[in-house]
C-alpha cells in the first residue's frame, strides 16, 4: 500500500500553492476510505497554546467536510471546548491517531458525537514543524472507526510529504539542507524511505548496525526532523521541490 501511495505522491508535490496541494492529497485519499480532510499552514502562537489560541492562530487551506460542519456547535465544542490534540502539539508529535489522545470512553463520548457531525469516526494526523513556530497540519477522518493502519499509515507517511510542501509556502527559502548531508546519510535515509531496518542497511554498506543507525540519527539531526519517519518525508520533499 505504501508503494501505491507514493507512486500517486507527485500532483502533491507538484502543486503550484497550498490549496492546490490539499486538493491533490485528497484525490489520493479518498478513494482509500477518508471522509474528511482539513489542511492548516499556520505560525503557532507565543503565548500558551490552548485550544482557543490554536483555533486563533488560524491558517485554514482546505477542508472537506458536510456544508454544515463549520462554525456549528458541534465544531466550537470540539476546537474551543475539548481539544484534547493540543497535547500532541505541545510533544511535537508528527503523526497520530485522534483516538491515542481521545480514548473511546464515557470521559470522551461528547467528542466523537460531535466529530460524527464531520463524519469522522476516527482520524489520523501529520504535521511538520518548521522555523520560527511554524506549523503545517493534516487532518484526516475516516467513517470507520477502527480503519486499519495499512491504510492510515502510508496515508500518514504521504501527509508528511504534504505538510513539508505547504510548508513552502509560508517559511522563506533557506540553506539547501540537502547540501548538509553526506552520501552516506541520503543513502541510508533512502533506504529507511524503503522499509528497511538499521541491521538491514548497515549489512549493504558493509558496517555496524550501530553506525547504520548513527548516519540516520546524524540526518534527521541536520534535517530537523522530530523522528526518523519526518526525516524520511522531509528530505524527499527536498528531493522533490527543494
Amino acid at each position: 500500500m505504501f508503494d501505491r501511495v507514493l507512486a500517486q505522491i507527485g500532483p502533491v508535490l507538484a502543486a503550484s500553492d497550498a490549496r492546490a496541494a490539499s486538493d491533490a492529497f485528497w484525490s489520493l485519499a479518498e478513494p482509500l476510505g477518508a471522509t474528511y480532510l482539513q489542511t492548516r499552514a499556520y505560525v503557532r502562537p507565543s503565548r500558551a497554546l490552548t485550544p482557543a489560541t490554536h483555533l486563533k492562530a488560524g491558517g485554514l487551506v482546505a477542508r472537506v467536510a458536510p456544508d454544515s460542519y463549520a462554525g456549528s456547535v458541534a465544531f466550537r465544542y470540539v476546537c474551543l471546548e475539548c481539544n484534547p490534540l493540543v497535547d500532541a502539539i505541545r510533544q511535537g508529535l508528527t503523526t497520530y491517531r485522534f483516538s491515542q489522545f481521545a480514548p473511546r470512553s464515557p470521559a470522551f463520548a461528547d467528542y466523537w458525537t460531535a466529530l460524527s457531525e464531520a463524519r469522522i469516526a476516527e482520524a489520523v494526523c501529520a504535521t511538520s514543524y518548521g522555523t520560527q513556530r511554524r506549523v503545517a497540519s493534516l487532518h484526516l477522518g475516516f467513517d470507520d472507526p477502527s480503519v486499519h493502519d495499512d491504510i492510515t499509515r502510508p496515508l500518514q507517511h504521504a501527509g508528511l510529504l504534504l505538510t513539508e510542501k505547504l510548508m513552502t509556502f509560508i517559511e522563506a527559502p533557506g540553506q539547501d539542507i540537502r547540501a548538509a548531508l553526506t552520501r552516506r546519510e541520503e543513502d541510508s535515509l533512502m533506504f529507511v524511505a524503503e522499509g528497511k531496518t538499521d541491521w538491514e542497511i548497515g549489512a549493504i554498506f558493509g558496517i555496524s548496525e550501530t553506525t547504520a543507525r548513527f548516519h540516520v540519527d546524524n540526518a534527521r539531526k541536520k534535517l530537523g526532523a522530530a523522528n526518523r519517519a519526518h526525516a524520511v518525508a522531509r528530505f524527499l520533499a527536498q528531493r522533490e521541490f527543494g
